[in-house]
């Protein structure tokens, strides 16, 4: 029986050959991605088709021949090992002797095409419809073995104590597989092997499929979980959708849907109604509870819905003269419980259909010989409208003929049979010593691998020592390195207080609102130093100590300032500019001036520099900015008299033309 519950839940790859052959080299393939609505089509080579196989783990692949995908048997068993757990490969087209494609999806009603992305769509509709058959190599049985994940040769300590943990590993993991087991409700058989401080190996054959198994591959340390399912000893074919007894279906559509399902002696096994599930799911529905022979509908003609799905099982179809009465479905099913109208409709149909049938049904009964299938007979009488009879002598195999027996009496052998019979003893004997000679082989192949084993694990913990020395040497040799590094830490650390000693001390000057300020440093004024006067650097200066207004500022190199400069150093609004190392330019002091900025030499001052920062006496200060006052007033009055000079021209050249 199909696990899927609707065809939306499931992806199907449909796949065809598109060029090449899987002999050869390169083949391409037609691959359509189906998953009950949407359809994706595209041609890939056989090493990306493996890869979304890898990746998006459908859960099934179709094809019409399964021989595509591998070129022979052994290469089939190797692809479907490597299929992920939950993709099973589907032969749409039958098992040993499989149909045209071409007739299976006419008898489904799906649409055909010779072309190889038509026949690989066909493959993937057939397929989520539960057509075909299922390809397997392996059966429904699982191992799970839990063994020793490293040889218990030496290991650190002595051999004992590391082959009674290796063990005691062991087992505790197959403690713990085991309960997992139990609490998923598995069947398995147990097969452990006991050796000193546990177990050695534990191999659990479950009843069931890997991915059903809440136990999963893993390696850790002193132990190893091995997942395999059991191989068959050939190629085996398996329904896709097994079904059951054959039965009557009737069918109400609409935007609830209500199906019954009525075995040939009239009896009402199942009702469904639902506002949810598309023509697929009822389908799904159908084949989960019997197979059809007759689908029904209680009107005429016969719904398109209620054809589709007759089609797609290749049933008979029933319908009556006219619309069923409602008084007459009633009738009909009065002794039967149903939830709503739709239900009943569905129930009557299928009973009416039974009604219709009912003798031909006993006839055929009386006429089918014990262990035969009666549905089968009734379907093809029903549906192929033949004969009970051709039905059964088509069943029916002929027996063979028993051989006639004679009795024989032994003859003397001949020199030469002899001869032939006691050199198949020798050969006969001659296999048996080879066989003993090869057991011999075995086990000591096994010692040798146990003693490499345990030369393995000596090595590896000698190698562990030298790693451990080596390991020591180093952290001495980054321990004395840090130790420097502290001893260098704390030297800078001591040398960054005594700086912030002198930065708290300055700060103290520039905000003189503190009455801490010791008396001697009273008269003092920050000054704050600009490398260059440039945009960089007075922005360097603003974002390490700050550019404020009022602000003393010494340029220690004045040249080089354009007029977008000048007008920064102008929104800061200092107090008073020092200039050294050069000549300020007539645009960057012309703006300076007119924006009463005092602008003065930094050698008439005697600073005192503190790191990043100096100090100067504030008399000096203010003697700087006296001076510079003194040259700008009388820069004024010289700008004054060459205007009037000016004026005083201009109004003489202007009388001079008027006369």
């Amino acid at each position: 029986m199909s696990t899927r519950t609707s065809a939306l839940d499931t992806v199907v790859f449909g796949v065809d050959v598109q060029s090449g052959d899987v002999r050869g080299d390169a083949p391409s393939y037609a691959l359509v991605v189906f998953d009950g609505e949407d359809i994706d089509r595209d041609v890939v080579t056989y090493r990306k088709l493996r890869r979304l196989i890898e990746d998006e783990r459908p859960d099934i692949i179709a094809t019409d021949n399964m021989y595509e995908l591998a070129e022979d048997k052994d290469a089939l068993v190797h692809f479907l090992g490597e299929l992920p757990d939950e993709t099973r490969l589907v032969q749409v087209t039958g098992a040993e002797q499989p149909e045209p494609l071409s007739r299976v999806a006419g008898r489904h009603g799906v649409p055909y095409g010779k072309d190889p992305m038509q026949e690989a769509e066909a493959s993937a509709r057939l397929a989520a419809r539960n057509v075909g058959q299922e390809v397997s190599a392996f059966t429904d049985t699982t191992e799970v073995k839990v063994s020793r994940g490293r040889s218990t040769g030496k290991g650190g300590w002595s051999e004992d104590r590391f082959t009674r943990r290796i063990h005691g590993a062991v087992r505790t993991r197959a403690r713990e597989v085991e309960s997992a087991l139990d609490d998923a409700g598995l069947e398995y058989e147990k097969d452990a092997t006991e050796k000193y401080g546990g177990y050695s190996n534990a191999v659990f054959r479950v009843t069931a499929r890997p991915q059903d198994i809440p136990v999963s591959r893993r390696r850790n340390g002193d132990t190893r979980t091995e997942i395999e399912r059991v191989r068959r000893d050939g190629i085996e074919f398996r329904p896709l959708a097994k079904r059951r007894d054959h039965v009557l279906v009737g069918i109400d559509p609409g935007t609830t849907t209500a199906v019954a399902i009525v075995d040939l002696d009239g009896g009402v096994l199942d009702v469904l109604s639902t506002r949810t599930a598309d023509t697929a799911a009822v389908i799904e529905w159908i084949v989960e509870r019997g197979r059809p022979l007759l689908v029904a509908a209680d009107v005429t003609p016969m719904p398109e819905t209620v054809e589709k799905i007759r089609r797609s099982f290749d049933a008979a179809a029933w319908s009556p003269m006219s619309d069923l009465p409602v008084d007459e479905k009633q009738h009909r099913t009065r002794d039967i419980g149903y939830d709503n109208d739709h239900e009943r409709d569905a129930m009557a149909a299928a009973l009416f259909a039974f009604d219709d049938h009912e003798d031909q049904f006993e006839r055929i009964a009386r006429k089918v010989p014990p262990r035969m299938n009666r549905g089968e007979i009734t379907a093809r009488v029903i549906a192929g409208d033949e004969s009970v009879e051709s039905v059964i002598d088509d069943l029916t195999e002929t027996p063979e003929e028993e051989e006639e027996t004679t009795e024989h009496t032994p003859r003397e052998l001949t020199a030469e049979e002899k001869r032939i019979r006691d050199l198949e003893r020798q050969v006969e004997r001659l296999q048996a010593h080879v066989e003993d000679l090869n057991d011999t082989v075995a086990e000591k192949d096994d010692r040798i691998d146990e003693l490499e084993s345990d030369l393995d694990a000596a090595r590896s913990e000698e190698r562990r020592e030298v790693r451990k020395d080596r390991e020591v040497t180093r952290l001495e040799r980054e321990t004395e390195r840090l130790e420097r590094e502290l001893e260098e830490e704390r030297g800078r650390n001591e040398e960054l207080q005594g700086k912030l000693d002198r930065l708290k001390e300055l700060w103290k000057l520039d905000h003189s609102n503190f009455s801490d300020v010791a008396a001697e440093k009273k008269g003092l004024v920050p000054v704050k130093p600009v490398e260059k006067f440039t945009r960089g650097a007075l922005e360097a200066a603003n974002e390490s100590y700050g550019l404020a207004e009022d602000d003393v500022i010494y340029l220690r190199d004045a040249s080089g300032a354009g007029r977008s400069t000048a007008e920064k150093l102008v929104d800061v609004n200092p107090r008073v500019v020092l200039k050294n190392g050069g000549a300020i330019s007539d645009i960057a002091d012309e703006i300076l001036f007119e924006n009463g900025i005092p602008v003065g030499p930094a050698d008439d001052v005697a600073m005192q520099e503190v790191d990043e920062l100096a100090v100067a006496r504030e008399s000096e200060v203010e003697a700087v900015i006296d001076d510079w006052e003194d040259r700008a007033e009388e820069r004024r009055k010289e700008r004054k008299a060459e205007e009037l000079d000016r004026l005083i021209s201009e109004h003489r050249a202007d009388r001079g033309e008027s006369d």
